[in-house]
């Protein structure tokens, strides 16, 4: 057996180690006494096969938008292209250090200058930051930027921030963070916001009003216009959350529409995988009267000239620059995640101006599905209601819809929470479940611009035969996953959270 893996026994300890290998008494000397454990920890022993089994075993378990169809509303859970795997993984990418040179990360550089123009092109901004690491640390990030804007104009007192009952619950939570009182405005019967609730809420204490476009309903906020001159004439700064960017890239942007800053969710729009927990990238764009409190540095570029050692005759070169005396500082380690920030760029470059079909099939195929979901027989019809609200539906939704269940629920007491688990076991993950909460027995199903119609109508066609089984059946699912159905409540009352083969505390 090699010496690069050593093996104790079919039960004892199995681990993986470049040589030379470490000395045990040359590393325990270099750790202060008092830091030292006194006791080994109980840590699970195993070899190397029966780790790699372990999460083989695990992996299968797992549904992802590789194993089937992934309507997951909002969250945009898309085909991410392979190509942009083959291009992050290039030596030149993955091989780099974020403490290197200038000179010696041109590429990456390059590619961060470029990604921010794209993104302040597409979007009507001025400045972009890619530094952000999800999206809702990219809502932080936006909000930070303007209450520092308002705090340098004196304004201070600007205390409140506004958010529709519709808004994704990172916005409210994202400006609490910020130390602001949120204001609540509700949605109108055609779930679009309500402007005389908006032009009652505005006032001398409004900092911001942060909203999506379109909204989780899916449908588009046309009075948008109106909303941004109300929340300006009071003073207050427009945030657009990013989330269904989608939906609306190469047809309007948030600039067109009066918003002052929005975040990006590059994990989304852009392709960058994400679900388990990351990596995403939430980068925030601008315009110039904020530009000045962005994170530092951000990439910047100047042509070459030969006085410049590093340059040569002709070209460009790229470095970090700082942003100025105003930032609000880092908000994360390094200059953002450059693995997302590769791949979305990639994906960009192999579209660009071809983005704009991205919108237009994940607007068709929404208003497709939606078509088909919301006109069975009769007997189906009657067991749901397809919103926005109130059972009006829009004429056109966006890049998703929503449903509710509350017909069915009353009629059979199927919940929207047992049709969903239903859906596991025709091999199709759930979708958004409850959300928004402003839907009773929501479902949000969002099949985005990458699957075909032979997929869509199988949804549909598989969703209305859940709507005609045997409510026991319904009840009780899922049947054919690895884990059924889970006691939530005993699960919530007798949380497990130590490995059970490790009895220290």
């Amino acid at each position: 057996m090699s010496d690069l893996f050593a093996f104790n026994g079919a039960r004892g300890a199995g681990w993986s180690q470049p040589l030379p290998l470490i000395d045990k008494e040359v590393l325990i000397s270099a750790i202060p006494a008092k830091l030292r454990r006194q006791n080994l920890p109980k840590w699970p022993r195993a070899s190397e096969p029966e780790i790699v089994r372990h999460y083989t075993w695990l992996s299968n378990r797992n549904f992802g938008i590789d194993n089937g169809f992934y309507p997951l509303g909002s969250c945009t859970m898309k085909h991410n292209p392979r190509v942009n795997e083959k291009i992050v993984q290039l030596p030149g990418m993955d091989k780099i250090h974020p403490l290197q040179p200038d000179h010696h990360v041109q590429g990456l550089l390059a590619i961060y200058f470029e990604m921010q123009e794209m993104l302040a092109v597409c979007s009507g901004m001025d400045q972009v930051t890619l530094q952000p690491v999800a999206g809702a640390q990219g809502e932080f990030t936006a909000i930070r930027c303007i209450q520092e804007y308002h705090r340098q104009r004196g304004q201070g007192h600007r205390s409140k921030v506004i958010v529709p009952d519709s808004a994704h619950g990172t916005n409210p939570a994202s400006a609490s963070m910020c130390g602001y009182d949120i204001i609540e405005i509700p949605s109108g019967e055609d779930g679009r916001l309500d402007i005389d609730a908006l032009k009652s809420a505005v006032g001398e204490d409004t900092a911001a009003m942060m909203i999506t476009n379109p909204s989780t309903l899916g449908v588009f906020e046309h009075q948008i216009a109106e909303a941004t001159e109300i929340v300006h004439s009071a003073g207050g700064q427009m945030y657009y959350d990013g989330a269904n960017f989608n939906a609306i890239i190469g047809k309007t942007d948030p600039g067109r529409m009066g918003f002052d800053a929005v975040h990006y969710n590059l994990h989304k729009t852009f392709s960058q995988p994400h679900g388990g927990g990351g990596p995403g990238s939430g980068p925030i764009g601008v315009k110039s009267h904020l530009s000045q409190f962005l994170p530092t540095p951000i990439a910047g570029r100047r042509e070459k000239i030969e006085s410049d050692p590093k340059g040569v005759d002709d070209g460009y070169w790229y470095f970090w620059e700082d942003v100025g005396d105003s930032s609000i500082g880092k908000v994360q380690q390094w200059n953002g995640n450059a693995g997302a920030v590769v791949r979305s760029w990639a994906f960009y470059r192999r579209y660009g101006k071809e983005l704009e079909k991205m919108s237009e099939h994940a607007v068709l195929n929404a208003n497709y599905l939606r078509h088909k979901i919301m006109n069975p027989d009769p007997e189906i019809a009657e067991k749901i209601h397809v919103m926005p609200l109130n059972g009006a539906p829009a004429d056109l939704v966006m890049h998703e819809f929503t449903l509710s269940l509350s017909p069915l629920k009353e009629l059979h007491g199927v919940t929207g929470k047992d049709v969903a688990k239903r859906l596991l076991d025709y091999g199709v993950m759930a979708p958004t479940l409850y959300f928004p909460m402003i839907v009773p027995e929501c479902l949000m199903i969002e099949p985005t611009e990458t699957e075909s119609k032979e997929v869509l109508d199988k949804f549909a066609s598989d969703f209305h035969q859940i709507l005609s089984e045997d409510p026991d059946i319904i009840t009780s699912a899922p049947h054919t996953t690895d884990v059924k159905r889970v006691d939530e409540v005993w699960a919530a009352r007798n949380l497990i959270l130590k490995h059970p083969g490790n009895n220290s505390n």
